[in-house]
């Protein structure tokens, strides 16, 4: 009588949990958003409050990957749009857009003299009117970003745009323009995270007074 040996069972076909899926998707996710988190951030957005309108101060953290670089040290400039727009938030209805404004700026490299050029072009919203061209140069591509990502007392509304007593939402963006390209890059660069540059916050309005006279002052008596 033959001896029986035991067969080995065949393996059969690989069966997900949902949540496994769910942990691949969110490490897929984690993946595609990383890059994109490290390069590109808001770490400060404030709004101040003066008699003829209200300032935004703004610093961002923006690191120029090798490819955008290269493009740079070789003779091509980019355009970057800073842009702010306050809602009156409207519980009836859409909230209402009651002030925008935006600035547009222009980093480059000079070949000649190896120096690194930040140009501030043209403006709209409050003071438009008065289009002011400021252009700063700096020894290194470090330094220009850093100007390029610290705002500093922007003007984006005048005081009568806020409502008083309505609850008021302040939307930021800063963003690569590549529309202001040489168009055989702007093909050249399509899907290419690496000039995906986009920061946006939305946030309440939170006004703090820029004078020293409307912060109350504490008195520790002994």
């Amino acid at each position: 009588m033959p001896c029986c040996s035991a067969r080995p069972s065949e393996p059969g076909p690989l069966r997900w949990t949902s949540s496994g899926w769910i942990l691949a998707i969110l490490l897929l996710l984690s993946l595609l958003c990383a890059p994109l988190v490290r390069a590109a951030d808001v770490s400060q957005l404030r709004a101040e409050r003066a008699d003829d309108g209200i300032y935004l101060s703004a610093s961002l953290k923006l690191e120029i990957a090798p490819s955008v670089e290269d493009a740079l040290s070789k003779g091509i400039p980019l355009i970057f749009v800073a842009e702010a727009e306050i809602y009156r938030e409207r519980w009836y209805w859409t909230d209402k857009r009651v002030a925008q404004a935006s600035r547009v700026m222009r980093l480059s490299f000079q070949p000649l003299t190896r120096r690194w050029r930040l140009s501030l072009g043209g403006s709209e919203g409050p003071g438009s009117g008065q289009r002011v061209s400021l252009t700063q140069q700096f020894d290194s591509l470090a330094d220009a970003v850093s100007a390029l990502v610290s705002l500093a007392r922007w003007r984006i509304a005048d005081a009568a745009d806020i409502e008083p007593g309505s609850s008021h939402q302040l939307v930021f963006r800063f963003r690569l323009d590549p529309g202001q390209l040489p168009r055989p890059f702007q093909i050249g660069i399509v899907g290419q995270k690496d000039w995906q540059i986009l920061i946006e916050q939305r946030q309440p309005l939170r006004l703090a007074p820029r004078r020293a006279s409307d912060v109350p002052v504490e008195v520790v008596r002994p």
